[in-house]
């Protein structure tokens, strides 16, 4: 345990120079992340699968998004990972596996998606009523293929099942945060940052999470100027490559501690807005705004407050965080968002995205 877990620092035999080789490595791989999100961006946007209004929504400026960030940013991660050097054989394919299936099943929500059950509680209401909504399914797949990577890193019965929920829960959790521009990538990057502590610097991780930081933050720039959202691909897969990192690098008793943190904000997320607790608190307000646009007031203000009439058309349409923002945060007025990231194919409300 005690190799697996060690760390190669700034001056230790055999890490020259102040990265490190580890750190240098780190940085390619990022950079290789970026590059491929980048890239496959473009070629997305050049040639929409299905049609650009497939994948067109509109946000409460009136403007329109496009949600194809999120398999771009999935195919960035997934590319990076795949060639990230020292990450071991076991933990590369737990992280594509539990990347690519969220994105898939998120990214089913996205296009089909209705809007009419937001949560937990709303999808697993509505299988009580003998109906099966896309938030459902996505549970459900999203669950089955974190299962799956958490049985390929292997381990006890018990590890299994730490796993499973730390990259299902993550998946979810960070999904949860989708509902303004910049956010989710800026709490991925967040939780980049903890997988590089000491408790989880390994080669599993810090490759791993490298590549989510660079495939992140190389479409930053789209999602900050409202150009282009995760939406649930997206989302979804970032959350759950990140906790396919923590499940091959920490402890038991680190990864125990970080799936009770995703499950508290998880069940938190059903009867409090966080986007509320961010706007009321300074430091997390001024994080949440840093890089982008000014906040449209006319909208904003109807957003919040509650029994305010009717909406506008565009934020009737969804907020790109509109939407998702029912969609991501179930505790949300539904036209709480940034764009229309809920919106299925018909620019409705579509299913949470934070299911």
């Amino acid at each position: 345990m005690s190799a697996r877990h060690g760390r190669a620092g700034r001056g230790l035999p055999g890490s020259p120079g102040p990265l490190g080789s580890r750190g240098r490595t780190a940085l390619l791989t990022a950079i290789a992340g970026a590059a491929a999100a980048r890239a496959a961006y473009a070629v997305l946007t050049a040639r929409p699968p299905g049609g650009e209004k497939t994948w067109t929504r509109t946000n409460h400026r009136g403007e329109p998004v496009t949600l194809l960030e999120g398999p771009a940013v999935t195919a960035g991660v997934v590319a990076a990972v795949s060639i990230a050097p020292g990450v071991p054989a076991r933990a590369r394919a737990a992280a594509v596996l539990a990347g690519v299936g969220a994105a898939a099943f998120g990214g089913y929500d996205d296009l089909a998606g209705s809007g009419d059950r937001r949560g937990f509680r709303g999808h697993l209401g509505a299988l009580r009523e003998g109906r099966l909504t896309t938030g459902a399914m996505k549970i459900g797949g999203i669950g089955a293929t974190g299962a799956a990577a958490a049985a390929i890193l292997g381990g006890s019965p018990a590890d299994v099942a730490i796993n499973s929920g730390l990259i299902a829960g993550g998946a979810n959790l960070l999904n949860l945060f989708d509902l303004r521009p910049g956010r989710a990538i800026k709490v991925a990057l967040a939780a980049v940052a903890l997988l590089r502590v000491p408790v989880g610097g390994t080669a599993a991780a810090g490759g791993t999470a490298a590549a989510v930081a660079g495939s992140a933050a190389g479409l930053l720039g789209e999602d900050l100027g409202e150009r282009a959202m995760l939406g649930d691909a997206g989302a979804n897969a970032l959350g759950a490559v990140l906790g396919a990192a923590a499940a091959a690098s920490l402890p038991r008793g680190a990864r125990l501690a970080a799936l009770a943190a995703i499950t508290g904000l998880t069940a938190a997320s059903e009867v409090v807005s966080f986007t509320k607790v961010i706007e009321r608190t300074a430091p997390l307000r001024w994080l949440d705004m840093l890089g982008r646009r000014p906040a449209a007031q006319s909208v904003a203000g109807q957003a919040r407050a509650p029994g305010s009439g009717p909406r506008p058309p565009a934020a009737a349409s969804g907020g790109r965080h509109a939407a998702a923002a029912g969609a991501g945060d179930p505790a949300e007025p539904a036209n709480n968002g940034q764009a229309a990231a809920g919106a299925g194919r018909g620019g409705t409300l579509r299913s949470s995205p934070g299911t």
